[in-house]
């Protein structure tokens, strides 16, 4: 994935950012890959059945059913429409194949969990953000929310709102911090020795020197040369480690995505009734779904 992150090519709006053709197979939200669903994923999907009516009077071809109500399937066509339009067009599944058809499901459901969660964020009267450009997720966040749920995240501020009201209580007891920090402790680090030589300024530990050139330097003052086998080195300053970052924040993000993904979960089950074609993409029962280990 590039660092420039424009806009997700499935987000609400009808650009198509250069990260349409990302990891994985070779087509992806910025986050993951559609065809496989992400291969940084989740496997208990609990995929609801695709038992919805695929139209309705007056709306015609239904993307989804959100509280009873038909969801046009137009915004869908739009959305991979400028997908095939993009200027990545060309990494893009073959029209008709299986992994287009995967694909579209993977789009169906990224605009699904957005429009489920602007009815949500209205209900809650939540502030959306407006035209609020998409954000970019690590790698970390993306795999721990699944590709569907990341590439929403990205590109909706809606979904980013629910998220936050739905875990704003969420926290981390502090034995569980405790124990966490404990199995990842590390030996504190050595302090680095700035150093210039002919070839340039560098930092170096002492432990990563050769022996006499360290024990040498070892008795050197900031400003001083030292001469060791050949070698030709000025102490110019000594740097101590910093701190390692505290694994409380690092918890508590990784609790919330969880809460966020378990609240999503149940709301997709409640809320949402899957038309044909338009299922999971990782749900067993549709026929294009090849997803193997």
């Amino acid at each position: 994935m590039s660092p420039a992150h424009a806009a997700s090519p499935v987000s609400s709006g009808d650009e198509v950012s250069s990260e349409a053709v990302g990891r994985g197979h070779g087509y992806a939200s910025p986050t993951a890959s559609p065809a496989g669903h992400g291969h940084g994923h989740r496997h208990a999907h609990a995929a609801s059945p695709a038992d919805g009516e695929p139209s309705a009077p007056g709306v015609g071809p239904v993307l989804g059913w959100l509280d009873g109500r038909p969801l046009p399937r137009a915004d869908l066509d739009r959305r991979l429409a400028a997908l095939r339009g993009g200027p990545r067009s060309s990494a893009l599944p073959e029209p008709g194949s299986a992994e287009d058809r995967q694909l579209t499901r993977w789009v169906a459901q990224v605009m699904l969990t957005e429009l489920l969660c602007e009815a949500e964020a209205a209900e809650r009267g939540l502030d959306t953000g407006g035209g609020a450009p998409p954000v970019r997720l690590d790698q970390r966040a993306a795999v721990e929310l699944g590709s569907i749920t990341a590439a929403a995240f990205e590109g909706s501020g809606a979904v980013r709102a629910v998220y936050a009201a739905v875990t704003a209580d969420v926290t981390v007891p502090g034995e569980q911090a405790a124990a966490y920090a404990a199995a990842t402790a590390r030996p504190p680090a050595e302090p680095e020795w700035r150093l210039s030589t002919a070839d340039g300024d560098f930092d170096a530990a002492p432990g990563t020197l050769p022996a006499r050139l360290a024990a040498a330097l070892a008795e050197t003052e900031p400003g001083q040369t030292v001469t060791v086998d050949g070698l030709t080195v000025t102490l110019l300053g000594t740097r101590e480690p910093g701190n390692p970052p505290e694994p409380g924040d690092r918890l508590l993000d990784a609790a919330r995505r969880l809460a966020f993904v378990r609240w999503l979960d149940h709301a997709r089950a409640h809320r949402l009734r899957l038309v044909p074609g338009l299922e999971h993409p990782g749900d067993p029962a549709q026929p294009d779904n090849h997803h193997r280990h």
